[in-house]
């Protein structure tokens, strides 16, 4: 069913992905596997699902081919089994229980397809007192504890836009968890279902966190350790014109440089003493309030301070460093991140730009031998 990958095309070239169309960690699942050459096919829906994207802009959508089925149709169901049947993945985002309604869940997926590998992805997960419950990436991490890290100590947490738990949290480990399992399926000839929560994947980012908590090495409130905004030495200051620094000087010799070129070497050992990192936090906040970001910047230029300027999200494509590295890229007019990470026999590009609902059905029909795509939908009996 699968071929080895082929050069231009990325790593996952042969492998075919089904995706039942939803909003958020699953379609940006989809488009990683997408980006890494899998044939992934997303099913809309009628409609179709979305935030108000226009699907022309909707780069979660790029290097997928789509087609339309009514899964609430007679004939929907039948139509997506069809498609199971011929791909490696398949992933869906609903609530627990609702694919099962549909008549495309893994019994049924399974029953056509031993070796389908079926990626689930929730925010509470398949089983538990939540499981059926709505939610959205700020409750899902609220419960694991990683919302209560972030943030000044005197204000409510910081909301991380939904990176943390969407994405980092879920799509990620949709990811990694459907391609151990296909790589499981290739040798024992069995498919699988993944179960992909949220709070489960952002509670495991917090690993190392954890560790330290034991260890009595992370004081478990905001701001008050080594990595979240304590530690004067590693953060974030406001600079002349309104913008910002971002600051991790951590080691020795890395914070030796940033107090030379800060020029406030009257602080050079005041590194290890907590008792001085009060007045030491705000020497910083007053020197860098007395230049603007851009002259900061060439302050720090070329040094191993590991001072870097806080970049917008317009502004990042133009940073020298992301322009050489080609972190960034222009496909019909948008930019959008490149594909990441980069391989070096199998590099994966953005070949095509955002799949429109449906505009593949007669390619998709062809080349997964489905001709039953192209038969008129039959409707709900009235």
């Amino acid at each position: 069913m699968t071929t080895a990958g082929t050069p231009g095309q990325g790593p996952l070239t042969g492998v075919r992905v089904v995706e039942l169309a939803g909003i958020g960690p699953g379609p940006f699942a989809a488009m990683l596997l997408a980006d890494l050459g899998a044939d992934v096919v997303r099913v809309d829906r009628p409609g179709g699902p979305g935030l108000g994207v226009d699907p022309a802009h909707d780069v979660t959508n790029r290097n997928k081919r789509s087609v339309v089925v009514d899964l609430k149709a007679p004939d929907g169901p039948a139509r997506v089994l069809d498609l199971a049947e011929r791909a490696d993945i398949l992933l869906e985002g609903y609530r627990p229980g609702v694919a099962e309604r549909l008549g495309v869940g893994p019994d049924a997926c399974h029953a056509r397809n031993p070796r389908l590998v079926y990626g689930r992805m929730t925010g509470w997960g398949q089983q538990g007192p939540l499981a059926g419950r709505a939610g959205h990436d700020v409750a899902y991490i609220a419960l694991t504890g990683t919302l209560g890290m972030i943030g000044d100590p005197d204000r409510p947490p910081a909301v991380p836009a939904n990176l943390l738990g969407d994405y980092a949290g879920g799509s990620l480990y949709l990811v990694v968890g459907v391609l151990a399992a296909l790589h499981h399926a290739r040798v024992s000839g069995t498919g699988q279902v993944v179960d992909t929560a949220i709070v489960d994947g952002t509670a495991h980012l917090s690993t190392m966190i954890h560790a330290m908590l034991a260890a009595g090495g992370w004081q478990d409130r905001r701001a008050a350790n080594l990595l979240d905004g304590g530690c004067p030495y590693y953060g974030t200051y406001e600079t002349a014109d309104g913008k910002h620094m971002a600051v991790g000087a951590l080691e020795p010799r890395f914070y030796a440089e940033f107090v030379r070129l800060l020029d406030i070497g009257d602080f050079a050992d005041a590194r290890r003493d907590q008792a001085r990192w009060g007045e030491l936090r705000e020497r910083i906040a007053a020197r860098f309030r007395s230049r603007t970001r851009d002259e900061w910047t060439a302050v720090f230029e070329g040094s191993d301070a590991c001072v870097a300027p806080v970049l917008s999200l317009r502004e990042a494509p133009h940073h020298p460093h992301l322009a050489a590295r080609g972190t960034f890229t222009d496909h019909d007019g948008i930019t959008q991140p490149a594909p990441a990470p980069r391989f070096s026999a199998t590099p994966a590009t953005v070949r095509t730009g955002p799949a429109r609902p449906g505009t593949a059905t007669e390619e998709v029909a062809r080349d997964w031998d489905v001709p039953a795509l192209l038969e008129d939908p039959v409707g709900d009996a009235p």
